[in-house]
């Protein structure tokens, strides 16, 4: 331990001070609001900051930018929920719903750059591709503190976390794949990798545009007593981390398809490059998605009061995670390599995608809140 932070660096402790200042202002302003278990996730989220800054260097300045830009967000809310419709930075800029869609179209920007940048081989294209996915990003993340702050201009009992239907979990979800996705593509320096990935991003953005305008979704609805529980805070980001190293996963399976056709092989990574990194996701992935499933049955006993009830959300849930245990089984214990695994991580999407939003859609059960 001591050597570990011996090996840290000065930007490292300021990071770390200033999330640790910020947690503690939040506990100052609103300690008393929260009991025991959310003052445990608060401190939590803490040191879970401190850590991914420390792990990955370009979180040291997304955490805070946004934060900054959330901040001033609610300065010029001034208290007061109808500002959004007038004042122009939040109108145009830093309301919730417009920094959603500054995520779309930044997004989608993004996505035909890597696109141009792999044709071409350019670098300032591919470059230019990762910088508006760093802005997306942002932007997505900046709608979730802001969401967050609007929540409570409405009312001290509508205010919660924005994590609680199809619109809000989309935007998580677009949030979760870009981050895991820059973090692999700087790691391996590989950034043609964008142009597989960033459709499936770019289709959720499609579903949050559309939720917006055909149902409305985008207006803040108080919880059902179903969700009113601070487990919701850990055990829904927690799944989607795994949905999002998922999809990730399909999108490289694809991409590493297309490379043993022969297609594109000098524009794309290697195959074994692909291959890695899909099984790097997966793992991720599987980890978060284990960690959630377990949440969700506690979460499960203490609302219901049963871990376990083969509910359809439940059930369909155990099969996306034994197909990825499998997956893992036969890859690291097998030694299986190559398109029989990619495809594989292209048949898993497929499952897992019927198991967020089919299940809602097509069956009843203890989870049909989450309809469309």
């Amino acid at each position: 331990m001591i050597s570990t932070l011996q090996a840290r660096r000065w930007p490292d402790f300021v990071f770390a001070a200033l999330i640790i200042l910020t947690g503690a202002m939040t506990w100052h302003l609103y300690g008393h609001f929260l009991d025991y278990y959310e003052q445990g996730i608060l401190l939590g989220s803490v040191a879970g900051l401190i850590w991914l800054g420390w792990f990955w260097s370009p979180l040291r300045w997304f955490f805070p930018v946004c934060g900054l830009f959330a901040l001033a967000a609610i300065g010029i809310y001034q208290g007061d929920l109808a500002r959004g419709q007038s004042a122009f930075w939040l109108k145009y800029v830093l309301a919730s719903q417009s920094s959603v869609m500054w995520m779309c179209v930044l997004f989608f920007l993004a996505m035909f750059m890597y696109w141009i940048g792999m044709w071409k081989r350019s670098h300032t294209a591919l470059g230019i591709a990762s910088g508006l996915t760093w802005a997306a990003a942002a932007a997505a993340m900046i709608s979730k503190l802001v969401r967050w702050y609007e929540s409570y201009l409405i009312g001290a009992d509508i205010g919660h976390i924005p994590v609680s239907n199809l619109y809000e979990v989309f935007i998580l979800f677009c949030l979760m794949t870009a981050l895991m996705y820059l973090y692999y593509e700087s790691k391996f320096a590989a950034k043609a990798m964008g142009a597989f990935v960033l459709p499936v991003i770019c289709a959720a953005v499609v579903f949050i545009v559309w939720y917006s305008f055909d149902r409305q979704a985008h207006e803040i609805q108080p919880l059902i007593p179903a969700l009113q529980s601070w487990w919701m805070k850990i055990h829904v980001p927690a799944n989607f981390v795994g949905y999002g190293a998922f999809a990730l996963s399909a999108m490289l399976g694809v991409a590493q398809v297309v490379v043993s056709k022969g297609w594109l092989t000098s524009r794309l990574p290697s195959y074994d490059t692909l291959g890695e990194v899909m099984y790097k996701a997966i793992a991720v992935g599987f980890l978060f998605f284990t960690i959630a499933t377990v949440l969700g049955a506690m979460w499960a006993a203490d609302a219901w009061g049963g871990y376990w009830s083969w509910d359809p959300k439940e059930t369909w849930a155990l099969i996306v995670w034994l197909n990825y245990a499998a997956w893992l089984h036969v890859r690291m214990i097998k030694g299986w390599r190559g398109d029989v695994l990619a495809w594989w991580a292209i048949i898993g999407l497929l499952v897992t995608s019927f198991a967020f939003i089919g299940v809602n859609m097509f069956l009843s059960g203890l989870h049909s809140y989450g309809g469309l």
